[in-house]
């Protein structure tokens, strides 16, 4: 007998979503800082073994009024979680509050998969209130499952996963076993310099900028040592925004650079040679064909 199916994880944002999917798979596929929104895109995740397969998918948080039609493709993203799911799992945190009318709730209620509410965070407070919030979201929606945990320090992952493929549908892979995600390599390089951005960079300027990989070109060194060749362009919205992400006389952006080349020689296990460039692309953020050239669909 194989399991296979596509468990999807909505929330809103910075409640733990990525860290989630990270500590399910094994593997760096999130991004992860502390501000909101740090993910943009539906990201894949699979783990594999002889007898099963899971198909995690970490979504954007929930932007309950968008103000940019990207952010409006973000939500899309979400939509379309609830529409594909074998099994979803809907993550809150101990300190966050939900209104009774809240439209995810009636969502969550019509939605007729097995559904696991997963609190997160449960390190940072005491039994009681991890107590009152199971009451309170399961007298208002049918939970498959109440399974409460800390994705940071890994505190009941194993027993997530368990129940996780107790309620899999027999069915063959989706994928092929080898395979972690449905994104290329190009695409996880572009989403670390975004991490450093958001890392480095205050205030709308993470909001405001995306990076698009130009080039990816595996060669070797005059030694003959394999080295990655990368080039990218940060896109911001405005022309002020350009300055910030240079820096005087180039310092912030050679800050970036180093950071993000760290990462990714990490992230690749190989030497990179990563060249940056700030590129203006007016409101690009409501500009629906350079949403759709950013992979926004």
């Amino acid at each position: 007998m194989h399991k296979s199916g596509f468990v999807n994880i909505i929330g809103n944002p910075n409640v733990g979503k990525s860290t989630l999917m990270n500590a399910m798979v094994g593997e760096r596929m999130s991004i992860i800082t502390a501000k909101p929104q740090t993910t943009r895109h539906r990201i894949i995740g699979i783990l594999s073994s002889d007898d099963y397969q899971i198909v995690f998918s970490d979504t954007p948080g929930i932007i309950k009024d968008p103000l940019y039609k990207m952010q409006e493709a973000m939500n899309r993203f979400v939509k379309s979680s609830f529409d594909d799911a074998d099994l979803l799992m809907f993550v809150t945190e101990v300190n966050e509050k939900y209104k009774e009318d809240d439209p995810i709730i009636e969502n969550l209620k019509n939605l007729d998969i097995p559904k696991f509410l997963i609190i997160n965070k449960i390190d940072i407070v005491d039994s009681n209130r991890v107590v009152q919030l199971i009451k309170w979201w399961n007298d208002k929606i049918d939970f498959k499952e109440t399974i409460p945990i800390s994705a940071l320090k890994k505190i009941s992952i194993d027993t997530l996963s368990g129940l996780i493929l107790n309620n899999l549908p027999e069915a063959p892979p989706y994928y092929p076993k080898d395979q972690l995600t449905d994104k290329p390599e190009r695409f996880f390089v572009s989403e670390i310099v975004r991490e450093k951005i958001m890392e480095l960079y205050h205030q709308e300027i993470p909001y405001s900028t995306e990076v698009h990989v130009e080039s990816f070109k595996e060669t070797k060194t005059k030694d003959g040592k394999p080295i990655v060749n990368i080039h990218a362009y940060i896109y911001v919205a405005r022309e002020t925004q350009k300055m910030i992400i240079l820096g005087k006389k180039g310092t912030a952006i050679k800050r970036l650079g180093t950071q993000a080349r760290i990462s990714i020689e990490a992230w690749l296990e190989s030497k990179v040679y990563l060249e940056l460039h700030v590129k203006v692309k007016d409101n690009w953020r409501d500009d629906e064909k350079v949403l759709r050239s950013f992979g926004y669909e």
